[in-house]
């Protein structure tokens, strides 16, 4: 099956970089550092140890993973991979200098034969649901230790793979240790193939992030001078099909709170542009971040066109829809509003992280949605009981402090397997 799959991965290059070029038509970030893609133009190092997030969400997660690995190994270069453009300008953000970023190639043997003799990693962590047989193949074959991160597999994946079973069976056979979130998680693992020895539960790293102490005051302060004393409710990472439904629901809350702001923040930077004049269309006044105007008290909708602030604008807001979830896109991070403790309201798609979202909701920390009505109906029942919005929002806090540690537990195994690979590099070397 392996050569099946070889075969494929060729066959699929010419359609995957006229892909990848119509998307930079559109974006020119999409551009960057094209060679990378197809296994050229990556940096040539003497080793490094290799984290792979795909995109945002997975950068924010790796935050406190890259955060031990830099104090731990200082003099170790530390290699970020992404897949999106987005991802990438994440990292360097978030780490600057600290770190460098790579894109991953795609799948063929060549590009990733080609990473590997660049980059040269002595250990590889890669977080939550990539697998890649080649890549996963790379490590085994070369002794790298890889080890799955906050791995997790949504029960949707779990028939998808099992088409595939003989190619998953063997790639999970090479030395990979599985970090699963949850039980569930290590349980489908384990069906699709992975070593029992291999495989433990560690829970999800994303409830160690470190915020800056700051940003609550920062929020606070965003606030007074955007927004003055308005109520304010935010709708974020929000995807096709989800903005429709959101403002529909903002139409209706306006008719019962004229003053109250929508603070609408798209997942996807180039779709900016596209969805401001869908806000007009919709016949709201907007002031977007980059206008660099006053939000005065005419505006109805205020449009997040940067990246890396929705922390920020989580502590600036009363009440905190997020999105991906209207959707079936699979929800996105609870745990952000929830570290600022602003109550939280998703849609039904939680399937990306189930797990976390169930004991959200259980623990009274969230309430889900169907539609944009329902929507509407439960942000003012919020409005309308700040004691009870007040109590989800420390309910959210509860679930953070209940589940930390588990970056920890992530570290005890990590860092005799990295310590001891690298020591015997730097002999070799």
């Amino acid at each position: 099956m392996r050569v099946l799959y070889n075969l494929l991965t060729y066959l699929l290059l010419i359609p995957f970089a006229f892909y990848w070029l119509i998307k930079g038509i559109g974006n020119r970030s999409y551009l960057d550092r094209l060679p990378q893609r197809f296994g050229f133009g990556f940096p040539q190092l003497d080793g490094c140890i290799w984290v792979h997030a795909v995109s945002v969400g997975e950068v924010q997660a790796a935050v406190p993973l890259i955060q031990a690995l830099i104090k731990r190994f200082p003099e170790e270069k530390l290699v970020i991979t992404t897949v999106t453009p987005t991802g990438a300008a994440r990292v360097t953000a978030l780490f600057g200098d600290n770190v460098e970023h790579c894109y991953i190639p795609f799948e063929f043997p060549n590009a990733i034969r080609n990473f590997f003799a660049s980059l040269r990693p002595q250990a590889a962590m890669i977080m939550e649901t990539e697998i890649w047989p080649n890549l996963y193949r790379g490590c085994g074959v070369r002794k790298i230790p890889l080890i799955l991160v906050s791995a997790r597999i949504s029960p949707r994946s779990v028939p998808g793979y099992r088409r595939l079973l003989p190619l998953i069976r063997e790639t999970l056979s090479h030395g990979i240790i599985i970090a699963a979130q949850t039980q569930a998680d290590a349980d489908r693992f384990l069906a699709l193939g992975a070593n029992p020895v291999r495989t433990w539960v560690m829970g999800n790293i994303k409830f160690d992030v470190e915020l800056d102490p700051d940003i609550t005051g920062q929020g606070e302060l965003l606030r007074s001078s955007l927004f003055g004393e308005r109520p304010v409710w935010i709708a974020a990472s929000t995807h096709e099909g989800e903005e429709l439904q959101v403002l529909d629901a903002h139409r209706t809350l306006l008719e019962s709170y004229p003053a109250l702001l929508l603070v609408l923040v798209p997942r996807h930077p180039e779709r900016f542009d596209g969805i401001r004049e869908l806000i007009k269309e919709n016949e709201f006044s907007v002031v977007s971040r980059t206008d660099k105007q006053p939000c005065t008290s005419s505006a109805e909708v205020f449009l997040v066109d940067t990246m890396g602030e929705v922390p920020l604008f989580y502590a600036a807001s009363d009440i905190a829809f997020v999105g991906g979830s209207l959707v079936p896109i699979g929800g996105h991070n609870l745990l952000e509003p929830a570290a600022q403790g602003v109550p939280i309201v998703t849609g039904p798609h939680l399937y990306n992280a189930q797990e976390i979202a169930d004991e959200f909701v259980e623990l009274g920390a969230c309430r889900v949605v169907g539609n944009g009505g329902e929507l509407a109906s439960t942000v003012a029942n919020l409005l309308d009981n700040p004691a009870a919005a007040s109590e989800m929002g420390r309910n959210g806090l509860s679930v953070l402090e209940q589940n930390r540690g588990s970056l920890q537990r992530l570290l005890v195994l990590l860092e005799p397997l990295l310590a001891s690979d690298i020591e015997t590099q730097d002999k070799n070397g």
